[in-house]
């Protein structure tokens, strides 16, 4: 699926619930029969991953995916799966937004509540992601984690990887906005059009008792 269609993953969240209908507890033992066994579901999916590496998505508590980062990251270390996982990442994207006519960098995470691991797919990979604290569940088909396919991979990575920040715009058309920046600083006005490819927005501003459209970038007006 193209990210843009995840809608945060909300799609698939029943990848959160585990088989008999109860919500995953972070740090819950494997399965509520034999702790540490995983299930048939999981069995399958780790036979149908054999010796291959692929990108796999976990769901944490939205506000903790750099905490779970470096849990994870500890127990890959201190319990020797260098060789089955081989990194976390947590998609993110470096925004420019204008508070108080101040420009700003903020690094904004792509899906909140998620972090990406690519890894094989064994039980015991399974066993330590699944068990690092604040881990929730794997994103997947029922109660079996699925691979993310590699287009999914290309494009997320590429997102993260783009060279210029992409401006945080938090206006709509018909807003009232004012201008921050440039020769009509301080004028104010309603949005009339909004450019998302050229990061234009065309906004009215009343001159010399006329509505007068003038044309700006995203970085250049705020909300009123």
């Amino acid at each position: 699926m193209d990210p843009q269609d995840y809608q945060d993953f909300d799609d698939i969240q029943d990848a959160e619930t585990s088989a008999d209908g109860k919500a995953d507890v972070p740090g819950a033992p494997l399965s509520m029969d034999t702790p540490g066994a995983p299930d048939l579901t999981i069995q399958q999916s780790i036979e149908q991953a054999g010796d291959t590496r692929a990108w796999y998505v976990i769901h944490c508590y939205s506000g903790y995916e750099n905490k779970v980062r470096h849990n994870l990251e500890q127990r890959i270390e201190t319990m020797g799966m260098k060789d089955r996982i081989f990194d976390v990442v947590i998609p993110t994207q470096e925004e420019i937004e204008v508070k108080d006519g101040k420009r700003k960098t903020v690094e904004r995470h792509v899906f909140p509540g998620y972090v990406l691991v690519n890894m094989i797919l064994t039980e015991e990979s399974w066993y330590v992601v699944r068990n690092t604290p604040g881990v929730t569940g794997f994103v997947g088909m029922g109660n079996a984690p699925t691979p993310l396919r590699s287009e999914e991979v290309n494009q997320i990575l590429k997102r993260m990887e783009a060279e210029a920040p992409v401006i945080k715009m938090t206006f709509k058309v018909g807003e009232n906005v004012r201008i921050v920046d440039g020769p009509f600083n301080d004028f104010r006005g309603s949005v009339a059009e909004i450019d998302m490819e050229r990061s234009k927005v065309r906004v009215m501003v009343n001159m010399f008792g006329r509505e007068t459209p003038v044309e700006l970038d995203f970085l250049q007006v705020e909300r009123s």
